[in-house]
């Protein structure tokens, strides 16, 4: 994915720990585990709202925190798992 389709991406995820979490995010590099950001719970309620957003399904066995760790890196993990809808980004 380009660099502005992440760009785009990771305001898409901001805006679901903002409304979700309840979460306002300081940058997209930000360790959100070290910040006390994202904890377990919310980690669950993420994963959630990523799979009913995107339809990004990811099992608990197949979890990697470090995955987790920045916006930027939940974005190109959701961008590596988003299913194809013929060509346009996820709404």
């Amino acid at each position: 994915m380009k660099t502005q389709g992440l760009r785009e991406l990771e305001a898409r995820i901001a805006r679901l720990f903002a409304e979700r979490l309840q979460v306002e995010l300081p940058s997209s590099d930000v360790d959100l585990f070290e910040s006390g950001l994202l904890d377990s719970w919310r980690l669950v309620v993420l994963l959630g709202a990523l799979e009913e957003e995107f339809g990004v399904r990811v099992a608990m066995d197949a979890l990697e925190f470090d995955d987790f760790r920045t916006l930027a890196q939940i974005a190109s993990f959701v961008a590596a798992r988003v299913p194809p809808q013929a060509g346009r980004p996820p709404s």
